[in-house]
């Protein structure tokens, strides 16, 4: 089964292919990709370390025949006998305060079909989706939507920039509208069949199963993909047909997932989507949230003046974890700047104060491991040109909350800094480090340019 991959990559390009060939049309023969080679594939992107579903099946049990297994989940899938089992919901804690995210967990035999399933749609969706989607997309991140925000917010000196929440996006997701929208790119009997079977699998949650009439469960393999051509249609086709060719100034959409912002250089242009917004996510089941969504000026600052008639500094927002914001560059120009946003940092810096405090009767080297790899991840995500200074307090932070749980191990429960320090020469926690660094990314151009 070493070819796998070749084989399923070749395949993968021919129905992409086909799907860009003809736009408008919706390819009706797709099933008989899913195969034996094509479910291998798709059991080895599969992550093995994820929590058990309903079943309470085990990557490491199911692979002690592994053939026979995708041969049998193969044959049910294809005959229709195959019944999607209950997703088991859990919450997890969101890091502020109470509140908590609720998670589905379907079972090993759920992701390694949906994961095969998502292997046929998504080469037909991306020749499809935006250039203005990145979330869930193959090749496209996070950074590469905050920068493509930074270089329109830049562009023409910022203006306005509409904030919008869609409220519970992933559990009011209207099912109708859903398998209508599937059907204008996808009329496979075999696989339609499956995903509304995956649809109305209902919920199993501390022992009471129910089944909800909306919505796609946060968890699932191929819910990101579905919840992606949801909103392809409902926001970025029709703002790309209907919306922007009838603005007078320059507009830009950037979404990842159900998170987007619209940003615009006329006023009016901005109060008129800001309008008709929540009329067009009715029309889909959706509902914009009143009190997280605003417009918010964005225009780059304009010199000091004294007096009255001063000129408002612009205003901030949020999107993707960072706070965006005019400031000074080293060269004292205005440039637009991001930060960690508070309820982020908040966030981060309890769920380590947590871990720390759960395991602090751990060994020392073994919880410097642990937040060694927390940090690296924080500066991973977080650690982007502009940053520096809220990556660095959160590292201090971290050193501050392991040393008040280290303290704790004992009756005394204080530890002098000095003690502490010393552990730290041992155990040296790795310094903040800007990752996504723009300067260091120009430096290399510049390298490979004078190498050529």
């Amino acid at each position: 089964m070493l070819r796998n991959p070749e084989i399923v990559s070749t395949r993968q390009q021919r129905i992409a292919e086909l799907a860009k060939r003809d736009p408008q049309r919706g390819l009706t023969s797709l099933n008989h990709h899913l195969d034996l080679p094509w479910l291998h594939e798709a059991y080895r992107r599969t992550r093995k370390d994820g929590a058990a579903g309903v079943d309470g099946q085990t990557a490491a049990g199911y692979e002690q025949d592994l053939e026979a297994n995708l041969r049998s989940l193969l044959e049910r899938a294809k005959s229709g006998a195959y019944k999607a089992p209950p997703v088991r919901r859990v919450h997890i804690p969101k890091g502020t305060g109470k509140e908590t995210r609720p998670i589905g967990i379907p079972t090993l035999e759920d992701k390694i079909l949906q994961r095969a399933v998502v292997m046929i749609l998504e080469p037909i969706y991306e020749q499809d989706f935006k250039d203005c989607s990145f979330g869930f997309r193959p090749g496209r991140s996070a950074h590469q939507a905050l920068d493509c925000l930074w270089r329109q917010t830049m562009q023409g000196g910022g203006g306005w920039v509409l904030e919008v929440d869609i409220r519970k996006y992933f559990d009011t997701l209207d099912r109708t509208h859903l398998r209508e929208l599937l059907r204008r790119r996808m009329r496979d009997g075999v696989l339609l069949r499956l995903i509304g079977k995956w649809l109305n699998a209902g919920v199993l949650e501390e022992g009471i199963l129910t089944y909800p009439e909306a919505g796609t469960p946060q968890g699932g393999v191929i819910s990101p993909l579905l919840a992606n051509m949801y909103l392809h249609y409902v926001l970025d086709e029709w703002f790309e047909r209907d919306v922007r060719v009838r603005l007078k100034g320059r507009s830009f959409l950037i979404r990842y997932a159900d998170d987007f912002v619209i940003g615009f250089a006329d006023h009016t242009d901005a109060q008129r989507v800001m309008a008709v917004l929540p009329k067009r996510f009715g029309r889909y089941g959706l509902t914009i949230h009143p009190d997280k969504t605003r417009l918010v000026p964005f225009h780059r600052p304009a010199r000091c003046e004294a007096g009255p008639r001063a000129v408002p500094g612009p205003g901030t927002f949020e999107f993707l974890g960072f706070l965006h914001h005019w400031g000074r560059s080293r060269n004292g120009n205005w440039v637009v700047k991001r930060k960690t946003a508070a309820s982020r940092f908040t966030r981060a810096l309890r769920t380590t104060a947590r871990w720390c405090r759960l395991n602090r009767h751990r060994p020392v080297a073994e919880q410097h491991r642990a937040l060694s790899r927390k940090l690296k991840g924080h500066y991973a995500y977080y650690g982007i040109t502009g940053n520096a200074l809220s990556i660095s307090n959160f590292a201090n932070e971290v050193r501050r909350v392991w040393r008040k749980w280290l303290a704790r191990r004992n009756r005394q429960r204080q530890m002098p800094w000095t003690l502490f320090n010393e552990l730290l020469k041992r155990y040296p926690l790795p310094r903040a480090v800007v990752v996504h660094s723009v300067y260091r990314a120009q430096r290399n151009r510049d390298l490979r340019s004078r190498m050529r």
